[in-house]
């Protein structure tokens, strides 16, 4: 059964945001921290990396204003949640995802999700499309996209995270070459501080290896171009988000039909990768507008 735990019971402590129920969950060799504000249909938001629930303190509350339950789970490897087997493979976290719905009895829900996030988002979306009410995927471009040689440079930053050494500062990620707006020290500290938990530095390497790569050559290799996307999906990207400018999504993501029943792009003006910190409350804008068109 979730139990609802007190802010002060979590170490390192948990940053601060208003109006969220902290709740530990647990399911078979995992006990998640979930963030969870509002009431109604349920949303889901999965948080990127190096982030955690926090991601999405200035959004989930304006979604919860709109009529939503917001759920916002530290997935493993992240934030304040303990997993028994530090492995990580591709599927591991959608496996947990699954887990963590039932514990919770959510049969059905809108899916936001950033960054690493967005893969097990994506997963969802086509393993478990009844799951799923409609989808928005941040700054990662849709698993049928047509691998082109003017996407690698997307992928520039997974060398760093392969070879991460334990207590090396990830810092860097929040440069002038992820972010639009300059991140303040103390935003940084929120988001990078369960990094003092050795379980979840040692997880760079393993989600990088375990996850991300094997998916990025399943990408490469066009298998999502050989299955159909039932989720309706809007794709959002900042518009100073380095390489992923509208005219190169456009040139791979031709004749988005052919592989999706509904799948749209978009775009948020002074926003880079980490678009949930530069722009807020156009993220919140956009997902909303989505939940209501594309239900």
């Amino acid at each position: 059964m979730p139990m609802r735990t007190p802010v002060s019971a979590w170490s390192p402590p948990l940053p601060a945001a208003s109006g969220f129920d902290h709740l530990a969950v647990e399911t078979p060799g995992l006990r998640t921290h979930v963030a969870i504000v509002g009431e109604g249909e349920p949303v889901v938001l999965l948080h990127g990396f190096p982030q955690h629930w926090w991601q999405w303190h200035a959004i989930a509350p304006v979604i919860a204003a709109a009529g939503y339950r917001v759920v916002c789970p530290d997935l493993r490897g992240a934030g304040w949640t303990a997993a028994d087997d530090p492995r990580i493979e591709r599927e591991t976290r959608l496996r947990d995802l699954l887990a963590l719905l039932d514990a919770l009895g959510v049969d059905r829900a809108h899916v936001v999700a950033h960054d690493m996030g967005a893969i097990t988002a994506m997963q969802l979306a086509y393993d478990h499309p009844a799951r799923v009410r409609t989808a928005v995927q941040l700054s990662v471009p849709p698993g049928f996209m047509a691998f082109r040689p003017g996407v690698l440079p997307g992928f520039r930053h997974l060398p760093r995270f392969v070879w991460h050494r334990a207590g090396a500062s990830l810092r860097g990620i929040f440069s002038d070459a992820y972010v639009a707006q300059p991140m303040a020290q103390a935003t940084v500290e929120a988001h990078l501080a369960p990094m003092r938990r050795p379980e979840v530095d040692g997880a760079v390497r393993l989600l990088t290896r375990g996850m991300v790569l094997p998916e990025a050559v399943r990408l490469g290799r066009g298998a999502y171009c050989r299955r159909r996307l039932t989720v309706p999906t809007l794709f959002v990207f900042g518009r100073r988000d380095y390489p992923w400018t509208a005219g190169l999504l456009e040139r791979v993501c031709r004749d988005p039909q052919r592989y999706a029943d509904r799948a749209e792009l978009a775009y948020v003006d002074d926003a880079a990768h980490f678009v949930t910190d530069d722009a807020p409350a156009a993220v919140a804008d956009l997902a909303l507008g989505w939940f209501e068109q594309a239900a």
